[in-house]
């Protein structure tokens, strides 16, 4: 028993030699430039900006493969301190927020009950869809789930409901949503088009109580040409809305909101 004790532990002190000596000779030593960026970070580590996390980031940084913007999270005052140690020229960052373009939920009808895994992915990959409407909310919250910052609940209506003044416009609510109903829109404009569905009026009319029938009024009210068809759905040019709002009163579905006014009366957009 003694000489198998001696040898494992000979072996043992060998081996820790070894990786000593390898792990000092290999030693990378630390890049002073990522770590002055990393304590420029948000350090939330959300992914939102695509990368594993904040070290990554300002790796990619130091490398010059990404632009500081390319962090929703990050402070205007430290994107401008980082600009200056890298020497790049300081860009706007026009502020995004998501906006769900459907207001389906308890106004449309189901096809069937779904309580297996609550998860509008596995749903949808299962199902495509337990709506009517297939191109509706599947209301089970994955965008609630991936949101870093808490800006998305789950409102009355079985819908998403997202607090703009939280909003970081990081889009992981977008690439999570498996029925690519949310989307970014600059968060000076107000209007949107709460409908995503393709349907012919009278299919929409037949599956939900609030879906875009492509009636084209709102088109024809709108003084700034914003507002165009596309299958069968109103689409609107935000290069040209000037959130007049004409559309949502022309609006007969009642399927256009304008976000601004929603807030102030406490209900979220």
């Amino acid at each position: 028993m003694l000489i198998p004790a001696i040898i494992l532990g000979s072996m043992g002190v060998i081996f820790g030699a070894f990786l000593t000596y390898f792990s000092i000779k290999f030693r990378t030593e630390e890049n002073p430039l990522v770590k002055q960026l990393y304590e420029l970070m948000p350090n939330a580590n959300c992914g939102a900006c695509g990368l594993a996390g904040c070290n990554a980031f300002a790796e990619m940084l130091a490398e010059g493969k990404v632009e500081p913007t390319k962090c929703a999270m990050m402070s205007e005052e430290n994107m401008h301190k980082i600009c200056s140690i890298l020497g790049i020229e300081i860009k706007q960052r026009e502020r995004q927020v998501a906006r769900l373009m459907c207001s389906g939920g308890e106004n449309a009808k189901k096809r069937f009950e779904y309580k297996t895994l609550k998860s509008c992915n596995a749903l949808s990959a299962l199902f495509s869809s337990n709506m009517e409407c297939i191109y509706g909310c599947l209301g089970m919250g994955d965008c609630v789930k991936v949101c870093p910052v808490d800006a998305i609940t789950m409102g009355e209506n079985n819908l998403p409901v997202i607090d703009s003044e939280m909003c970081i416009g990081c889009g992981r609510c977008v690439v999570e949503c498996p029925k690519n109903i949310i989307k970014l829109v600059p968060a000076d404009k107000y209007i949107y088009i709460a409908c995503s569905s393709n349907d012919r009026g009278p299919v929409v009319v037949k599956v939900c109580k609030t879906g875009c029938i492509g009636c084209g009024r709102c088109v024809k009210v709108c003084p700034q040409q914003a507002i165009t068809l596309e299958n069968n759905l109103a689409v609107i040019d935000y290069t040209k809305c000037d959130n007049c709002g004409r559309c949502v009163e022309e609006c007969p579905r009642k399927v256009i909101f304008n976000a601004s006014l929603k807030e102030k009366a406490g209900v979220l957009a």
